[in-house]
């Protein structure tokens, strides 16, 4: 029986875990401090306005502080860290580039470099502003009423209120303009049926922009939808290797009835969806290097304090290798990342262009967070220096905001002419 099993266990056996200073006193962790940054080699900082530099530096102070500490205990119990939004809200980066009703009306850098600086810490609480940023209120802010801006914007700006963004399905990911959720025209509203699967927020969220299918144009139409309306539930997905943190959710919408004014008036198809996703693919990409960066970062001081046949891990031609490559992979990205920007905010980027950006450099990062993982040895796969937890909380980005072949797909569409996201029916193909 279980008591057999309990008396067979040593006496030690139920002990806490060793601090990490004393288990491992040959190198600094990340919960007791955080590595400077080492990353910016061709001094791209140079490229960043006076501004964006100094956003940079308020959110690189704030997570390094306020964040980094706790981040390993939320990440293993898949909790989030509610007491930080409202520090978070002080910092003014909410909303990113809308301006006007509260928002702090940032460049697309500016709110990228924000985003960047927070995922270098911690990738899952940058996914959560991403998701109420770039996706829920930029949306808002692009489709919806004066009266909605008035109404949903100022209290999401300050982070008293967080918002969701409800596009995904279980059946349509990928193929997401294909959504079944169905909204149905009433007296006085609307009534929406359906289902959403890895929505970020969801299950907290004050405010959820909702994407269904308007029954009777058969077009895509967007829905404000508060919290805890009648039919709504929204349930935490358990079980996930990465952003632990980020609470994502299946949502289930049984006859939730939506009134009138809180319809988006300027959603109309699903070719709405294309400024928040363009933007939202910017902001994924920037994250991604933020991700690098602070692997990049522990990497470095790791192999400068880490000993091995009596010199120091940084001294060895293997390791140093690797530590080039993740450096050079960084600075590439940075100068994509801010090409992207640049022209976003020039409003000369394209669909195609973001959506490249987003693969090229989540690959990079992808090859990046790997090697710092290799760099680590035993304590690559813990969470204490940061490596383990961004080689996790990485894949999701390698899938999320359009995989990396679908956002291939959309650059080759818009390079060729030619669309091949569907495969060819079987009465099209040639018999040869």
């Amino acid at each position: 029986g279980d008591g057999a099993d309990k008396k067979a266990r040593s006496s030690y056996f139920h002990l806490p875990a060793l601090d990490v200073p004393l288990a491992f006193p040959q190198a600094t962790s990340t919960t007791s401090k955080f590595p400077p940054c080492e990353s910016d080699y061709y001094q791209l900082d140079d490229l960043l306005t006076l501004e964006e530099q100094a956003i940079r530096m308020k959110v690189r102070e704030f997570v390094e502080k306020e964040v980094a500490p706790i981040m390993a205990g939320y990440w293993e119990k898949a909790e989030f860290p509610f007491h930080v939004i409202p520090k978070l809200g002080v910092l003014n980066i909410a909303g990113g580039t809308i301006k006007g009703y509260g928002c702090p009306g940032l460049s697309i850098t500016g709110a990228a470099i924000a985003l960047a600086e927070i995922a270098r810490v911690d990738a899952s609480l940058s996914s959560s502003i991403l998701v109420h940023s770039s996706l829920a209120m930029l949306t808002i802010a692009t489709s919806g009423s004066e009266a909605q801006k008035q109404k949903y914007l100022p209290s999401l700006a300050q982070l008293t209120t967080m918002a969701s963004w409800a596009l995904t399905e279980p059946n349509h990911g990928s193929d997401a303009s294909a959504l079944s959720t169905a909204a149905t025209k009433v007296e006085g509203g609307w009534i929406i049926e359906g289902q959403k699967r890895w929505i970020g927020n969801s299950t907290f969220a004050d405010v959820l922009v909702v994407m269904a299918r308007n029954t009777t144009t058969k077009k895509i139409n967007a829905f404000i939808v508060k919290k805890d309306a009648p039919g709504l539930t929204a349930t935490k997905i358990e079980n996930k290797i990465g952003l632990r943190m980020l609470q994502n959710g299946d949502i289930l919408f049984k006859k939730v009835f939506v009134p009138d004014e809180d319809r988006l008036p300027g959603f109309n198809s699903f070719q709405d969806t294309n400024i928040p996703l363009s933007v939202a693919r910017v902001m994924v990409a920037w994250q991604t290097i933020g991700i690098s960066i602070g692997v990049y970062d522990m990497c470095y001081r790791y192999l400068m304090e880490r000993k091995q046949f009596g010199a120091p891990l940084a001294a060895f031609q293997i390791t140093q290798q690797k530590l080039a490559q993740m450096l050079g992979n960084i600075q590439a990205m940075n100068l994509v990342g801010w090409r992207l920007c640049r022209m976003c905010e020039n409003g000369k980027m394209s669909l195609g262009q973001a959506s490249l950006g987003k693969a090229w450099v989540s690959a990079r990062a992808r090859e990046t967070v790997a090697l710092g993982r290799e760099l680590l040895g035993g304590n690559g796969i813990v969470t204490d220096f940061l490596v383990g937890k961004a080689f996790c909380d990485f894949e999701p980005f390698h899938t999320g905001e359009g995989s990396y072949d679908i956002n291939n797909l959309i650059a080759a569409r818009e390079i060729t002419g030619f669309a091949s996201f569907k495969p060819t029916s079987s009465a099209q193909q040639s018999r040869l």
